[in-house]
């Protein structure tokens, strides 16, 4: 794979990922408010069981609360028995993390009669406390296949005001954030896959970014717009991110 797209989890976002061309598909379940996420996990296990018996398309991933927020479980109650490929794992602390959540996800593959260690773990460096446990992924759990970061939730979590420099590049935080991702994942044996780009009315900017990207050993790059998917397919070679994870 090697564009992500991340979608709310309603019937609209979702439709219009899945007709993006992304390789894979992340039905999040994290920024939809408290009081809707009931509905949020329902309409994302119609939409994983829909999408599981049409068949082909891209990988399911699921993108859950974090595992602070008491919410991860009742995410993983209504989706693994749909089987998605993957599951995407915000505010990641390091390894700790990835052996927690991989914890519960054996709970429920047992549950559910799923096939032990099918579902696959993308953990996403978003907070700067993520940032001091990048060296801890090496050898943290077989399910793991992917590290990201996240460039708008990093710079909330720091209360900065941006996070691009006046050029337009990343500022210092997020340049270390970013080489800290990419040499993590190297060291993990993992793919890299780099933050969204925001602007997705700057095609020109992603593209460069994109390159940018290729160029410094990332296996792809997260996207929130259908069209951003395009480009993104266009720059990195197919099938880029992790090759094991499979396809829906």
């Amino acid at each position: 794979m090697r564009s992500l797209i991340v979608a709310p989890a309603d019937e609209k976002g979702l439709a219009e990922a899945l007709a993006s061309g992304a390789d894979g598909l992340v039905v999040n379940l994290a920024v939809a408010p408290p009081d809707q996420r009931p509905a949020a996990r329902a309409a994302a296990a119609r939409f994983l069981k829909a999408a599981r018996a049409r068949g082909g398309g891209p990988a399911l991933i699921v993108g859950v609360n974090a595992l602070d927020s008491s919410e991860t479980d009742l995410d993983l109650d209504a989706v693994m028995a749909s089987a998605p490929d993957a599951i995407l794992l915000p505010r990641s602390l390091g390894g700790a993390s990835v052996q927690q959540l991989s914890a519960k996800l054996a709970v429920r593959e047992a549950e559910f009669a799923l096939a032990d260690g099918a579902t696959r773990i993308i953990a996403v460096a978003d907070t700067a406390r993520s940032l001091f446990g990048m060296a801890s992924y090496r050898g943290s759990s077989a399910r793991l296949i992917g590290l990201a970061w996240d460039a708008e939730s990093l710079c909330a979590d720091i209360g900065a005001e941006r996070h691009r420099g006046g050029l337009g590049g990343a500022a210092g935080p997020y340049r270390l954030a970013r080489d800290l991702t990419l040499l993590a994942a190297a060291a993990a044996g993992v793919a890299a896959i780099d933050a969204a780009f925001a602007d997705v009315l700057d095609p020109h900017g992603l593209r460069a970014e994109a390159l940018a990207a290729r160029r410094d050993g990332f296996a792809g790059k997260m996207a929130v717009d259908p069209l951003q998917a395009r480009i993104i397919n266009d720059v990195f070679p197919s099938r880029s991110i992790s090759p094991t994870l499979p396809s829906s």
